[in-house]
């Protein structure tokens, strides 16, 4: 099996997490390639370099599976370097909470073992398209949590003009607008209260940040539909952010969103379904 191996820096208790790795993929007898940054942040920080077969490059990124080795963060970086792909992402998470890297550090030889033996699914995920009437955004103009249209730091709240297929729906004045996957329903927009989606749900959600109106609330919509925004600003200018990628825009661009023509997919293991990964990330039926 070819396995690519991406990563960031970590701290000094997770390298024993790293190597092991490492040395479980040797003992399958994979070919290893590793993302080149983070094979030489191994080097540097704790003289390890780990046996590869050689660095990950665009011309032979055509593994069976990815390893994303970090957390949720470095889950969305993976997906951007896959790019359209169609090359399964596993996540190891090295960090705390995450949705998406969601194999813990005591489950790697387990889960690497049923990799190796064809014991795991694939589901695909949707992911936003952003477009602009102005300029294209920079790289990579998709997203798989969210699209977020912000204030800038020290602005008053920005006015977004939201249509849905052509129909006005509402004007948000807010800090800022959230338009989520079911994948982003449990990051960015459960934290200004939006609803968690099931990851086959076929729907969007819009979520305002800190709106002036208490009435304004998350609301969910299918995912076929092409969400127009038109902003305003007293600075002239907001930011726009996908999965965290973030430039300023001027005041009066318009910006279409959509549902890219293609999916990201995810390596899950049997028995480990979405509704455990609540339970066990949101901690749910704990008592106080």
């Amino acid at each position: 099996m070819r396995i690519g191996i991406f990563g960031i820096e970590c701290k000094g208790d997770q390298f024993g997490v790293i190597s092991g790795l490492f040395d479980r993929l040797r003992a399958l007898q994979a070919e290893v390639l590793v993302q080149p940054q983070f094979y030489a942040f191994l080097v540097e920080k704790f003289g390890y370099a780990p046996e590869t077969n050689g660095y990950i490059s665009e011309d032979n990124m055509n593994f069976d599976i990815a390893l994303s080795v970090g957390g949720d963060g470095t889950f969305l970086r993976t997906v951007l370097q896959i790019n359209k792909r169609k090359i399964p992402i596993l996540g190891i998470n090295t960090g705390h909470l995450g949705f998406l890297a969601d194999v813990g550090s005591s489950q790697i030889d387990e889960t690497l073992d049923e990799l190796f033996r064809g014991n795991y699914e694939i589901e695909e995920r949707t992911l936003l398209e952003l477009c602009s009437d102005n300029q294209e955004f920079s790289g990579f103009s998709y997203a798989l949590n969210e699209i977020a249209i912000l204030k800038r730091e020290t602005a008053s709240m920005i006015t977004i003009h939201t249509y849905l297929n052509g129909d006005y729906l509402t004007s948000y004045q807010a800090d800022g607008l959230l338009v989520a996957t079911p994948t982003g329903s449990t990051a960015y927009s459960m934290s200004v209260n939006g609803p968690i989606l099931l990851p086959q749900n076929r729907n969007f959600i819009l979520s305002p940040v800190a709106p002036h109106s208490l009435n304004v609330r998350p609301i969910v919509i299918p995912d076929d539909l092409t969400i127009t925004l038109k902003i305003e600003s007293r600075t002239n200018s907001f930011l726009v952010s996908l999965d965290g990628r973030s430039e300023d825009r001027p005041a009066g661009v318009e910006l279409k969103i959509k549902m890219a023509d293609f999916k990201t997919c995810l390596v899950k293991r049997y028995n480990h379904t979405f509704y455990r990964t609540l339970r066990e990330k949101l901690m749910w039926g704990l008592m106080n």
